[in-house]
């Protein structure tokens, strides 16, 4: 017994996306205006209505290009390219830090000290004018 799907196999292609969002056949029903029965038997479909598959897309969410396009490769790569950049601090991004944190508290500092010795310079001529 084989438990490799046929690539084009839309009802499969629902049930992994609907299994990866965390959903389950009933919430996907209610969200559909349907029963879980319904959801199974489309599941099993190695083909679906295009107006049917519009309403399943929306139910998760998703385009119907994502699921008719949708494979396990595609999400094992998604994350694994996630995981490499979760790992090297790195999000497509080519960009670093270029500045010192330490320096702009300090620069904050600095400002704040600046303004306090205006303000009494301020106050101290108020005082002197009356």
């Amino acid at each position: 017994m084989s438990t490799v799907t046929k690539p084009n196999h839309i009802g499969r292609k629902i049930s992994r996306i609907r299994e990866l969002k965390d959903m389950k056949q009933e919430a996907l029903a209610q969200a559909m205006g349907t029963n879980q029965q319904a959801i199974s038997i489309m599941e099993n479909s190695e083909t679906i209505e295009e107006e049917k598959l519009i309403e399943v897309a929306k139910a998760l969410g998703v385009t119907v290009e994502a699921i008719k396009n949708f494979s396990e490769e595609g999400v094992f790569n998604y994350f694994n390219t996630f995981n490499e950049a979760v790992a090297n601090n790195n999000f497509g991004r080519q960009d670093t830090c270029n500045f010192n944190p330490l320096d702009k508290v300090v620069e904050l500092y600095e400002r704040l000290v600046q303004a306090e010795k205006d303000k009494v310079e301020y106050l101290e001529k108020l005082l002197k004018a009356k």
